[in-house]
């Protein structure tokens, strides 16, 4: 039987980058994440693809305190310490030219990602957009929190609604504006989260969206206007997918994009050829069974950077 073909979208050098923290979780285990995608073989499956791929170890910071809110925030200053490790080796690899690839840990950290990716668009005229797929809009705020978990409030921290620590983490705030950003496979969205939402027009393609619309004409709307001066971002929520086949996470959503929609999006990422750096977050190996979700992971993330069962025009 003959293999998927490949066919990277991007010369770029890729690096990964491993942030071993739940600080800003609900659970315990995401810490664990980078080294479950290695064991699974991600550096290997990225090298068969014909990419340049170094792996630049693990960052290291402030282990997970388990305290109660303070104020709204769990965790705030081991937040802010982790996300500054992230921003700046962030920013280190896209100096030098490289793809990025952050290994969560939590969803807090595409804070500092993303924060780098955005000082790097402004310093080079570069457009941004960034695609969130991920189950939950992460647009709360520590006086509409339910939990006070901070992995629940990075987009709202990058477009200014935050404690300045974040909100300015790369010196300059917002991060981005709203509709800079399109969440993709949304289903859970607390109470206070959807007036913000509304009140600040955050794109957002929830499942019945996608189920009324499709999957390919979702991805088209998303990715509609990128140009050859767009970088694109990339921030995978491993809850993003169904729970049925991504088990692993500490706070799955049943009703998410099954395996071949998954597929299809990110080909069509792919297919743009503009993705420039990427998340790959909220990986469990505690919650996981035999390491499957890091396995469909890594396959997913092999159709991000052009693997395809035909060779395509």
């Amino acid at each position: 039987m003959s293999s998927p073909t490949a066919s990277p979208v991007s010369a770029l050098p890729v690096s990964l980058i491993g942030a071993p923290t739940d600080v800003g979780a609900g659970d315990r285990g995401a810490r664990l994440g980078p080294e479950a995608l290695r064991i699974a073989g991600l550096r290997e499956a990225l090298h068969g693809l014909g990419l340049d791929v170094a792996d630049r170890g693990n960052l290291d910071g402030p282990p997970n305190p388990w305290t109660g809110p303070v104020d709204g925030y769990r965790h705030l200053d081991e937040v802010i310490a982790w996300n500054r490790q992230v921003m700046n080796a962030v920013s280190a690899e896209l100096g030098l030219g490289r793809m990025p690839i952050l290994l969560g840990g939590d969803h807090c950290l595409g804070l500092g990602s993303i924060t780098a990716v955005a000082q790097h668009c402004r310093a080079h005229g570069k457009k941004l957009r960034v695609l969130w797929l991920d189950a939950h809009a992460d647009f709360n705020t520590n006086d509409i929190t339910p939990s006070g978990n901070l992995h629940g409030m990075p987009v709202a921290c990058l477009i200014g609604l935050g404690p300045r620590e974040l909100t300015h983490l790369g010196g300059e705030a917002p991060a981005m504006q709203a509709g800079q950003m399109r969440q993709i496979g949304t289903r859970s969205v607390d109470a206070g989260e959807k007036q913000l939402i509304r009140r600040h027009g955050l794109p957002v393609y929830d499942m019945r969206r996608i189920g009324d619309l499709g999957i390919k004409r979702v991805m088209e709307d998303a990715l509609a206007d990128l140009d050859e001066d767009t970088h694109l971002h990339v921030s995978f929520d491993v809850d993003f997918l169904d729970p049925s086949i991504a088990p692993g996470v500490g706070t799955g959503v049943a009703g998410g994009p099954n395996y071949r929609e998954a597929q299809l999006a990110m080909e069509m990422i792919a297919e743009s050829g503009r993705m420039g750096s990427l998340d790959i977050v909220e990986l469990n190996p505690i919650l996981d069974r035999d390491n499957a979700t890091a396995l469909i992971a890594i396959d997913l993330v092999e159709s991000l950077f052009g693997k395809s069962t035909l060779v395509r025009d």
